[in-house]
């Protein structure tokens, strides 16, 4: 996912504010799940099943700009049958600027960890 980074991005310095990167891999997230074909309103809808954060490991290596057009690259790193963990970074041109580690749990409608859905776990298989 490519995304451009915009005034309000920034700190008082005119580099990416930290917790924006955070809001960056979300999004790169949900376009990754879309690109798979996974509709994560169609699934809560059908099953009232959500993913939600559960843990997030980020290295911040070097800072974005005002202006820089970032990558936001997304993979899976493993899955089990209540989570996804997907390695992420945040690129521009082919300097990796943050990295992340995210733990995603798939909760029911109550909150509570549930399984994945199979059609779902076996779409991320692949």
């Amino acid at each position: 996912m490519t995304l451009r980074v915009y005034y309000e991005d920034t700190d008082l310095a005119g580099i990416v504010y930290y917790a924006n990167y955070l809001k960056f891999i979300e999004r790169g997230r949900t376009e990754w799940l879309r690109q798979l074909g996974i509709d994560q309103l169609a699934m809560q809808q059908a099953t009232g099943h959500v993913f939600a954060v559960r843990r997030v490991e980020a290295d911040y290596l070097r800072p974005a700009r005002f202006d820089d057009l970032l990558t936001v690259v997304t993979g899976l790193a493993q899955e089990s049958p209540a989570r996804v963990v997907v390695d992420q970074k945040v690129m521009r041109g082919e300097e990796v600027l943050f990295t992340a580690r995210v733990t995603i749990a798939c909760l029911d409608g109550r909150g509570r960890p549930v399984r994945l859905p199979t059609d779902l776990a076996a779409i991320l298989r692949q």
